[in-house]
């Protein structure tokens, strides 16, 4: 990820999407937001509190809202960032010409988006999520790892299941499960070393 002092500097090297990006910039600081680099990512924020930030993606431009799960979308642009995200959602633009028709639902979404923070408001906690069933029967076999597993963050054992229960063979489940026993019971998650 190359690092940036500003936004004119990340435009300067933006790969296809600078002119959608150069289109979505006039909105947003006009919606009063603060504009600053994060995540190597322009980014944009209200009294310190992210609101959305753009992704270049292989085919489409996305403006992510951080807390795209709270607006209402009567327009029904928001798309799901992904099956395990809870919160952010975003609006993907694949020209200049649908920034340009979308441009009044952007300012809306913002705007509705600055009451969100401004309320305070936030997404609630996720579910626990349902085991699979090879971790269940692993960790009913082996009570210091069920130990280990519970002592992990809630993000942790998310991901671990995730991971886990993404194998369609069951066999694959169980080595998955197995390989990364120990680490569980180093009490690490999946990325630490």
């Amino acid at each position: 990820m190359q690092d940036f002092p500003d936004v004119d500097a990340y435009l300067d090297e933006a790969g296809p999407w600078r002119a959608e990006i150069e289109a979505l910039r006039p909105i947003l600081l006009g919606a009063g937001l603060t504009e600053e680099i994060k995540w190597g990512k322009p980014c944009y924020s209200h009294d310190g509190k992210n609101v959305v930030i753009l992704q270049e993606m292989k085919d489409f431009l996305a403006l992510m809202f951080f807390k795209g799960a709270l607006l209402e979308d009567p327009e029904a642009v928001l798309v799901d960032q992904g099956p395990n995200t809870r919160s952010a959602k975003r609006i993907e633009f694949g020209s200049v010409d649908a920034v340009a028709r979308l441009s009044e639902t952007v300012r809306l979404y913002v705007d509705e988006a600055i009451d969100v923070e401004e309320a305070g408001l936030e997404v609630g906690p996720a579910p626990e999520p349902e085991l699979v069933e090879e971790l269940v029967e692993r960790l009913e076999a082996d009570p210091a790892l069920a130990e280990a597993f519970e002592s992990l963050t809630p993000g942790r054992r998310r991901e671990y299941n995730l991971y886990f229960s993404g194998a369609k063979q069951s066999t694959t489940r169980a080595g998955r499960i197995e390989k990364y026993a120990q680490q569980i019971l180093d009490g690490k998650g999946m990325r630490d070393r």
